[in-house]
């Protein structure tokens, strides 16, 4: 994961969450408690609000994101930055300042007299952004967006997202935004979850990762709250975020969200990573534990390395408990997951890595609950034995029938799927329960 210098500010897995919090200059922002265009009233709102609460950057709107209102043109815009430069001169506070534009000129500008970053809302669709944010050796947030700037975040694909975000390219210190929220009447709050539960796979550029999901509808419409209720929410898809590999958190709710960030943070799990192979000598060789729950997942940093993505379907491991098998469900799940050989056939092999939770022919393992994965378990027809094999059964257990029993299945994707086929046609229950979870990990 490459690390952003934002002004000295460090961002990526490297650091802690940073908060970005939020200052509007424009009277018709939705949000009133950011809004302000007196600069003394806004440098200390900034001040006590915004630094004084913890956040590590202060993001300055010129204009509105409301899709119903039109669109300043980059004069306008302009033409609201004096307010802009006039509070970050009267702030006393330490941070990052990244002005919200989308036109390169107002970016020229405001680097210029003293604004740190870009948050870019139209993702580069101004060709010349990136070479500005580079004379200028600025970070720039990069949100997904058509390549329209009148048509901010008007994503309305969630597969078309990733796409959006490479578009004129990067930056050496690029941070990418999937862009959250109502951007366009087609976008649904559907959009959002999805674009949310799929987070980790916009990790796949190799950059550190914005979102701004304070109080979005998405959220709040998930526990009927209205806008002034919905903080609650936000801080929980906040935690969430970061554990998720979100780096920057862009939020009207300072404290609480930095409080909820870090909790997130706490909880990420740590992945292996040996730094870059240039700070640690030509004869090191690095390795970074990547951070994939999903083949989709897998296959972008693929496509980031333009390496075989064939390899991504064992990327992912699957385990299942697999409840209400029958003896012949049981033989053919391990016919299916069993290495035909013995201990003696393979040197150095032990039981377990020949028997039960071995996997020859499809990857996968299987092993019996409540079983001795060393004990030898009579086979059944299905798993290649004869009647004369099976054991023997009374009266009595055959008035019953066996009792149910349960096991675990364990591969990936491409291995599971192997044994759906494998087993096809042994038990229609069986079946429908394979056919559920075969394509589990996309």
């Amino acid at each position: 994961m490459r690390n952003v210098d934002a002004a000295g500010l460090g961002i990526g897995d490297d650091h802690p969450p940073r908060i970005m919090g939020v200052l509007n200059v424009s009277a018709e922002s939705p949000y009133d408690p950011s809004v302000y265009d007196d600069p003394g009233e806004a440098a200390e709102y900034v001040d006590e609000e915004l630094i004084g609460e913890g956040a590590d950057i202060v993001d300055v709107g010129l204009e509105s994101a409301n899709k119903d209102l039109e669109v300043l043109s980059a004069a306008q815009e302009l033409e609201r930055l004096d307010t802009a430069v006039e509070t970050l001169e009267s702030t006393g506070g330490d941070a990052v300042w990244s002005i919200e534009t989308r036109n390169h000129e107002v970016a020229d500008e405001a680097l210029s007299r003293g604004f740190d970053m870009v948050n870019d809302i139209c993702g580069f669709a101004d060709p010349e952004m990136p070479r500005v944010c580079r004379e200028h050796d600025a970070a720039v947030s990069k949100m997904a967006s058509p390549p329209d700037l009148e048509r901010p975040g008007a994503i309305e694909d969630v597969d078309d997202i990733y796409e959006a975000l490479s578009r004129n390219g990067f930056t050496d210190k690029t941070i990418l935004d999937p862009a959250f929220g109502g951007w366009s009447e087609a976008k649904t709050h559907a959009d959002d979850r999805e674009t949310f539960h799929r987070l980790r796979e916009f990790r796949g550029y190799g950059r550190p990762l914005l979102v701004s999901i304070n109080r979005k509808s998405f959220l709040k419409t998930i526990a009927g709250r209205t806008t002034e209720e919905a903080l609650p929410v936000s801080l929980a898809a906040t935690s969430m975020a970061v554990e998720r590999g979100a780096h920057v958190i862009r939020t009207h709710d300072v404290a609480e969200t930095r409080d909820a960030a870090l909790v997130g943070a706490e909880f990420t799990r740590d992945r292996v990573d040996t730094g870059p192979a240039e700070t640690r000598g030509d004869d090191t060789v690095t390795v970074e534990e990547l951070d994939v729950t999903t083949v989709r997942e897998a296959e972008r940093h693929l496509d980031r390395l333009d390496a075989d993505r064939s390899v991504a379907g064992d990327a992912v491991v699957r385990t299942y408990e697999l409840g209400g098998l029958t003896d012949e469900m049981i033989g053919a799940l391990r016919a299916a997951t069993t290495v035909q050989s013995t201990a003696s056939d393979t040197p150095g092999a032990s039981a377990v890595g020949t028997g039960s939770l071995a996997a020859e022919a499809t990857g996968a393992a299987f092993a019996v609950a409540g079983v001795d994965p060393e004990a030898t378990i009579p086979p059944s027809a299905a798993d290649g034995g004869s009647p004369d094999d099976r054991r023997p059964v009374d009266r009595s257990d055959a008035d019953r029938g066996s009792p149910p029993r349960a096991g675990i299945l364990v591969g990936t994707p491409a291995a599971t799927a192997g044994v759906k086929t494998a087993v096809s046609g042994v038990s229609n229950a069986l079946d429908a329960a394979l056919e559920s979870i075969d394509a589990a990990s996309r």
